[in-house]
């Protein structure tokens, strides 16, 4: 299921699709491992695709039995050496949700700063059965939308220094005050 969110509409979804663009042009797009060739090559479009007019949901399912993800990947051993692991049956909702909601949180962050709103509001967006400890902590709290945008444009892959979005699967993302 999609996350809520907020203030998805064809404002954010404009500035989402010109951060996508600049990451297309700048070859600093995110490409998981979990891709294959033809989900690298499809990857950029679908999450235009999606921004221009979808959700994660719809992402999720262009992933989903298209030959657009492997069934596994190497993994990198801790004493040295390879080892192949399976790719998460999750994968394309992980992939999908995490993905769209950094550039969710992206586009608000550049409509925010545009219309002079000073600081966004963290919320939860998914409901989960065992929210983690460290996610309640965040609800409510207000973010500089200069910060997290430059935080985001910086960490393509990983998990962002200031923690918004917090991670995979946190059903957390940003709403306007």
């Amino acid at each position: 299921m999609a996350l809520d969110y907020r203030d998805l509409d064809q404002t954010t979804r404009h500035f989402m699709v010109d951060e996508i663009d600049m990451d297309v042009a700048n070859g600093s797009i995110y490409l998981s491992s979990w891709l294959s060739e033809a989900g690298i090559r499809d990857w950029p479009m679908l999450l235009r695709q999606a921004a221009e007019s979808h959700d994660d949901d719809w992402l999720a399912h262009q992933l989903r039995g298209t030959g657009r993800l492997h069934e596994s990947v190497p993994r990198r051993k801790p004493k040295g050496g390879y080892t192949t692991a399976r790719v998460p049956i999750t994968a394309p909702e992980t992939m999908a949700e995490g993905e769209f909601n950094r550039f969710y949180v992206r586009g608000l962050c550049r409509r925010a700063i545009k219309d002079g709103v000073r600081s966004l509001v963290i919320y939860r967006a998914k409901q989960v059965a065992s929210p983690r400890p460290e996610s309640e902590q965040k609800l409510g709290v207000g973010v500089d939308p200069n910060a997290i945008l430059a935080d985001l444009r910086a960490t393509q892959g990983v998990e962002p220094a200031l923690g918004v979005p917090p991670g995979p699967n946190s059903g957390l993302t940003v709403k306007l005050p």
